[in-house]
């Protein structure tokens, strides 16, 4: 008999308003108190943190050309080769606020794009999927705005002959990343001297402090610069990556030096963008401009030491901390983001592959609190590089930052989850010029200036659905850690929104069925919109979110919304087609021509908890998928979807194969590889990915074997770690909220 996917009616709501401060300090605590209940096999035994964190320390003896190490705060970060700062390579130096716009083409307004018609249901609306007559417009809402590299800061290292010494000039290199302080250490010696470079990043400030040791300084064959660029003007790769922005165009930006009081002050501007970066310099220190013509800086001292804080804002105000006080700063605040939350042990399992997972999982927490920490969503590549232009994914929210609600962090998830209420406004406007209601939210997008919540034209872009009922987990999530009136608040309003327009897009056939599409563009991006009818992943989310919708208004203690029901218990089953999933409804060669891309059919009883699944069909999807899906074609988050799935499906096992899989890749410092050819790493939602999957299968989710954990994040009776095998895995975890 199959085991076909029942929920029972119960609900959750919230709203616009912002935390408050006490709200704020009273998550922390409750991260601080989960992060105290144990999950481990042995009771009441605690992690030790420090131990687990400190042994998957990055050490490195050469630069990567494409990848940087990094210091961030996740709204700000620095990338450095192995000196510690950009000296070598131009790594990126980017924020959540810096972002430039080039003029429009000239004679054109936004208010001139259209966009395509397309048949909706019987109706011709306007789809910003592309114009023919504004290709110069087109490209220029795509590119336009991009995010600003705030600058480079490098050594200039002079040789024995007085010649700039290049990397292959150093001996006794080594650079160490320590990320349970968040301090990057470096060494090396240049004709026998010795140097050494500390590297951080304030918490609480976009502000990069280091402090050089070395007698290169006094004998003044060593220096900092800093260097500014044009911002990247469009036209360029939407993969630009990894260096960002146009060091031979001094004519079209402007930099000025003033002091205010004692501190040195940099001004930027580029067009209608500018910003201010304000220096606090050890005693004895000297800024100059050797060359008016460049806009590039540099700082000197007459002793062995030289300290400099570079504190980037769009204003400067109050004083700059000094280099000292920023790296107490990072010591401080990095080891109480790592004792705070969750943690996951795995050093005393058999497996081989144990220390990998372990470090895959430690150091993505690293990586993402330094770039996925913003008060937006993370673009692809995070604060690494320009991927996409800089603009966020709103379908990949969930994939960057929705982990943190299960790894009880809501610290840093809560920075960025009031971007719903920011965009509202604007996503109110596109679903009613639409013909739609609610608010359909963007795909690809930014929440800068006049361009928030603006559309970028494409037919992928503007034709994706499955984003839609992001907020309605979101706030699910929430609720499952905060349950109150404050969250309720919090959500009301969007959630909604949200649902309203998940119930008016779908469609009231005749027969009376309800359908989704067309047009529509399938999570996978690889169907033809025009002809897709009800796909089986944005299906089972519809479900999902007017199920949650529901429950919501219950709790608010309002009657059911009786159009969302009618669409509810009307909507058209998922597809099968000969006993398993498919992409959409009456897909034509799927097993040879559309297994391509994400796994959509699995995605239902994965990354969602499995609404309007039959579990022996998806037992039998997933069987297929493994058959026939090319996993070259397979994007890096794909692996912990598929672990997800076979999770849910009690196969642990292959759970943990996926998250091992030699296409899944991580470089020597953490950082997860995008997994397609062409497509810009980091790919931050591998990342992510992997912690929701690694919390979800230690602490379970709603119908996990042996129920999902208790209140206080103790394991249900079966064990610790129902997606782990029995055999060969010890796995200790405290702190993790179970899955939906």
């Amino acid at each position: 008999m199959t085991d076909q996917r029942h929920f029972s009616r119960r609900g959750f709501i919230g709203a616009a308003s912002a935390l408050t401060a006490a709200t704020l300090m009273s998550r922390v605590a409750q991260a601080e108190s989960a992060a105290a209940a144990p999950g481990s096999e042995r009771e009441g035994t605690r992690i030790d943190r420090h131990a687990l964190v400190s042994r998957h320390r990055v050490v490195r003896h050469r630069s990567d050309l494409d990848l940087p190490v990094q210091v961030g705060n996740g709204r700000f970060a620095f990338g450095a080769d192995v000196t510690g700062l950009q000296t070598f390579v131009p790594f990126n130096t980017l924020s959540d606020w810096a972002w430039h716009a080039d003029p429009l083409p000239p004679g054109k307004e936004i208010a001139d794009y259209r966009g395509t018609v397309w048949d909706t249901y019987g109706r011709d609306v306007l789809y910003w999927t592309d114009d023919d007559n504004e290709p110069e417009l087109h490209n220029w809402l795509r590119e336009n705005p991009h995010r600003a590299n705030l600058g480079r800061i490098g050594l200039r290292l002079l040789k024995d002959d007085g010649s700039e010494a290049a990397e292959a000039d150093l001996t006794d290199t080594v650079q160490e990343l320590d990320p349970w302080t968040g301090v990057l250490r470096s060494s090396f010696r240049l004709d026998g001297y010795a140097v050494t470079v500390e590297t951080a990043c304030h918490p609480g400030k976009d502000a990069v402090a280091v402090r050089i040791e070395s007698p290169l300084v006094r004998l003044g064959r060593l220096s900092l610069f800093l260097h500014f660029p044009y911002a990247t003007a469009a036209g360029r790769n939407k993969f630009e990556a990894p260096y960002v922005g146009l060091w031979d165009r001094p004519e079209q930006h402007t930099t000025t030096l003033r002091r205010r009081g004692r501190t040195p002050v940099v001004t930027h501007t580029m067009d209608a963008t500018r910003y201010e970066v304000g220096l606090a310099l050890s005693p004895g220190a000297r800024i100059s401009r050797p060359d008016p013509a460049r806009h590039r800086y540099d700082v000197t001292s007459g002793g062995e030491r030289l300290d400099v804080t570079a504190h980037f804002a769009p204003e400067i105000d109050g004083a700059v901390p000094p280099a000292a006080e920023v790296v107490r700063q990072s010591e401080t605040w990095w080891p109480r983001f790592w004792r705070t939350g969750g943690a996951v042990e795995l050093s005393a399992s058999e497996d081989p592959r144990a220390h990998e997972l372990e470090r895959r999982i430690v150091l993505s927490q690293y990586h993402l609190a330094v770039n996925d920490a913003g008060n937006d969503p993370a673009q692809e590549s995070g604060l690494v590089n320009n991927g996409w232009f800089g603009k966020f994914h709103m379908e990949m929210y969930w994939w960057h930052a929705f982990q943190y609600g299960l790894w009880n962090r809501w610290p840093l998830l809560d920075r960025s989850t009031d971007i719903y209420t920011r965009l509202l406004p604007t996503a109110r406007r596109l679903a009613t010029s639409q013909g739609f209601s609610g608010a359909r939210w963007p795909k690809m997008t930014t929440a800068y200036g006049d361009a928030i919540g603006r559309e970028s034209p494409g037919t992928p872009t503007c034709l994706l659905i499955w984003q839609q009922p992001h907020p309605l987990f979101l706030a699910e999530l929430d609720h499952q850690a905060h349950p109150g009136r404050s969250t309720l608040l919090k959500w009301r309003e969007v959630v909604h929104e949200s649902a309203e327009f998940i119930a008016s897009f779908a469609h009231r056939e005749d027969s009376g069925r309800y359908v989704i599409g067309p047009p529509i563009m399938c999570c996978n991006e690889r169907n033809p919109s025009a002809e897709t009818l009800n796909p089986a992943f944005e299906l089972s989310y519809w479900r999902f979110g007017l199920r949650i919708a529901q429950e919501w208004r219950e709790r608010l203690g309002l009657a059911r919304e009786p159009h969302w029901d009618a669409v509810l218990d009307g909507l058209a089953p998922l597809p099968v087609e000969d006993g398993v999933y498919v992409l959409y409804e009456g897909v034509p060669d799927m097993w040879t021509e559309r297994n391509t891309n994400h796994p959509d059919p699995v995605a239902p009883f994965g990354m969602l908890p499995g609404d309007g699944v039959d579990v022996e069909v998806m037992r039998a999807t997933t069987r297929k998928v493994r058959e026939t899906w090319p996993v070259t074609d397979l994007y890096s988050w794909d692996f912990p979807l598929l672990a997800m799935n076979a999770a849910r499906l009690g196969e642990p096992g292959r759970a943990v194969d996926y998250l091992l899989h030699e296409r899944f890749g991580f470089t020597d410092t953490g950082l997860p590889a995008s997994g397609k050819s062409g497509v810009p790493s980091p790919y931050f939602p591998a990342a992510g990915g992997l912690l929701y999957a690694a919390a979800m299968m230690c602490a379970g989710w709603g119908d996990s074997p042996g129920g999902p954990v208790g209140e206080r994040g103790r394991p249900g009776p079966r064990g610790t770690a129902p997606g782990f095998p029995d055999q060969g895995w010890t796995v200790r975890w405290e702190g993790l909220a179970p899955a939906l």
